[in-house]
């Protein structure tokens, strides 16, 4: 059963339409005007919107671009008007609307267009917290620049990062809303028929998880749908864990392929290298699951909140994810704990490196391996003393005012109670 919301500021009109929906075996809520429809979206995510463009308060070619660009639509909507004319249906459609219908609406004329809009909603992007959910760190905000410089531009994008990077967030972040929006999970259609499913993503965003993995048969699909991307107006976002230079060397990728895909790469940092941003992460991730309703109103304490600061993330995004997502269904209290935390972090012991295994990169500026090796210097010793900063001082061997004014240098903040 589809939920459907109809917007008109003429009773009659929304009477009407819910009448012929619920026949027809859909959910149809109704709104008279442009707040109420704001406050119905934010409820809950409507399968279509039949939208009037003529409304008092807000009119709707005005509320579906507010939509756009707060990246909410994420949903087929349909335009209806009894005074519509060619430039105001082109208009829409610009915006982002999916059809237009002319009123009085012809019931065979409405039924038909409905249903075409909720097929084409199935393969949309679904809501998503947008660039706000990857953090406000300077190194994120490098990261945003970037994105924003690649706008509106189609064909392939590489993305690559650690195991658990938010791969698929920054897709969808780059995905045009409105559009069609695919990220299948398996890779078989690309040596069965992979043009199928580029058709089936004209226009919109193709998003595949893990190329370093694709049988040779699979690149080469993959090799066919790039040589078609412009033709299906289509873009491809493909990421990588592996290095795929080495797979290429060992003869397990071909390396035409790797200089299509790679010819806009964009690296996405691990989790550990803005770990600022950890709290706010983890505080949007839980309120989540609370408007998702998975689980009753929760909160975090201060010092589960830095608990989760300081741990080396080795899984990045996804161990992050899923460490909220069972403090929220497992925690015994309303406020989840350090003790919490420490409890479901040591089941993901065995992904943490092995003592001394922390790696720096070899092949960075001095000053930066530097920094990176003084940052996880202080944050054991952080972690070590569980926040007091006056064991750390005395364990590292500086006056405290020494300290904090190192602290701020490698950008260290401590979330902790009065000491």
């Amino acid at each position: 059963m589809s939920n459907i919301l109809v917007v008109d500021d003429e009773a009659g009109i929304r009477d009407l339409l819910q009448e012929i929906l619920n026949d027809e075996g859909h959910q149809v809520r109704l709104a008279e005007n442009a707040e109420n429809a704001r406050q119905a979206c934010s409820l809950e995510r409507p399968d279509l919107v039949l939208l009037d463009i003529w409304m008092p308060d807000t009119d709707g070619i005005t509320l579906l671009k507010e939509w756009s660009a707060s990246g909410q639509l994420t949903m087929p909507v349909v335009m209806m008007s009894g005074h519509g004319t060619i430039d105001t249906a082109v208009e829409a459609t610009k915006i982002g609307a999916y059809d237009f219908l002319e009123k009085p609406i012809a019931l065979q004329k409405l039924l038909y267009t409905v249903g075409r809009a909720l097929k084409r909603g199935e393969t949309m992007a679904k809501p998503h917290a947008g660039p706000a959910l990857l953090g406000k760190s300077r190194v994120i905000g490098e990261l945003q620049t970037r994105l924003q410089l690649l706008g509106k531009s189609r064909g392939t994008l590489l993305l690559v990062g650690e195991p658990g990077s938010p791969f698929d967030l920054v897709a969808r972040i780059l995905h045009d809303p409105g559009s069609p929006w695919n990220a299948l999970q398996e890779t078989a259609w690309l040596s069965d028929n992979p043009l199928d499913m580029l058709q089936a993503t004209k226009g919109g965003t193709l998003f595949l998880r893990e190329i370093a993995r694709l049988s040779k048969i699979e690149q080469r699909g993959l090799g066919l749908v790039i040589s078609r991307l412009e033709k299906f107006e289509a873009r491809l976002v493909c990421a990588s864990t592996q290095p795929l230079p080495r797979l290429i060397a060992e003869g397990l990728f071909d390396v035409d392929l790797f200089q299509a895909l790679s010819a806009v790469t964009v690296s996405l940092p691990a989790l550990r290298a803005h770990r600022e941003d950890i709290p706010e992460i983890a505080k949007r991730l839980l309120q989540d699951l609370i408007e998702a309703k998975e689980t009753p109103l929760k909160t975090f304490s201060m010092a589960a909140l830095n608990a989760l600061r300081i741990h080396d993330w080795p899984g990045n995004w996804g161990e992050l994810r899923n460490a909220v997502r069972t403090l929220a269904l497992t925690g015994l209290h309303e406020e989840i704990g350090a003790e919490d935390v420490k409890r479901v972090l040591t089941q993901f012991d065995d992904l943490r490196p092995a003592s001394g295994g922390a790696s720096i990169p070899l092949d960075i500026p001095l000053r930066e391996a530097r920094d990176i090796f003084e940052r996880q210097y202080f944050e054991h010793h952080i972690e070590k003393a569980a926040g007091n900063m006056s064991r750390v001082a005395d364990a590292v061997g500086l006056e405290r005012t020494h300290l904090y004014r190192k602290l701020k240098q490698l950008d260290i903040k401590i979330l902790r109670k009065s000491e």
